[in-house]
């Protein structure tokens, strides 16, 4: 049998017009499986079930592929963040917290997109579209940060909010990728993630002059809501805070 035939036969095992999605789903599976570099451009031909040429009718190459699937998870993560935050309600400490939670959430029930986002080595700044849907994610934490950082006591220098949101984010980062992550590279803990980034964050607002109990703080002195884009003349990157800038 030619390889033509072969290959009309393998592609006759989906419909055309899912190859992109059947491509997109075998990929998670794989970087789920092995990471996401553990896996060819051929296999996720193979686990889709057509022809090692089909993946390139969609996808450029392996990058594109994982780029594709990076900007999908940090669509759905922008959702969670935005969900969680839901503008500060009832109040900017409380909305905080679940946002950290989310984090968590999402590394832990999600693990390969986060590692596709994180951890597949593509450059944010490669594609415009990985690189809008990472900054909109971001843009959530630095509203966040905004809006936490106007509820410094009178005083109490009030700290770039920029500055804050990147803190927070590698906090978050840093628990969600060693002891909240889904897959086996998690580390064991004596404490749950959750109550060990509250304890950072604790840690970090104390050294910035935040009263111990933020609560009580937070409900006296509630500032109106910040939009992202209010801040923008804060230093954010050009090429975004997830990636590399151009």
């Amino acid at each position: 049998m030619s390889w033509r035939k072969e290959q009309r036969r393998a592609e006759r095992g989906y419909h055309h017009g899912n190859l992109k999605e059947a491509l997109l789903q075998a990929a998670l599976g794989l970087i789920a499986e092995k990471g996401a570099a553990g896996f060819t451009f051929a296999d996720a031909a193979r686990m889709a079930g057509v022809s090692a040429a089909a993946p390139y009718r969609h996808f450029r190459d392996r990058d594109e592929l994982l780029s594709s699937i990076a900007q999908r998870g940090f669509e759905q993560f922008e959702s969670r963040l935005t969900a969680a935050w839901d503008d500060g309600r009832p109040d900017t400490v409380t909305a905080f917290e679940r946002v950290g939670k989310a984090y968590l959430a999402f590394a832990r029930e999600e693990p390969a997109f986060y590692n596709a986002m994180f951890e597949s080595g593509v450059p944010v700044d490669s594609n415009p579209a990985l690189q809008a849907a990472s900054e909109r994610a971001f843009n959530i934490i630095r509203a966040a940060a905004e809006r936490l950082a106007a509820l410094a006591p009178p005083g109490t220098p009030r700290p770039p909010a920029m500055m804050m949101a990147l803190h927070i984010w590698s906090m978050a980062h840093g628990v969600a990728s060693l002891f909240s992550r889904g897959d086996a590279a998690r580390r064991k803990l004596p404490m749950s993630p959750d109550e060990l980034l509250e304890a950072e964050v604790l840690i970090y607002l104390r050294g910035l002059g935040f009263p111990t109990d933020r609560r009580s703080q937070a409900r006296s002195a509630e500032p109106p809501p910040v939009p992202p884009e209010a801040s923008s003349g804060s230093g954010v990157p050009p090429g975004g805070p997830w990636g590399k800038p151009k």
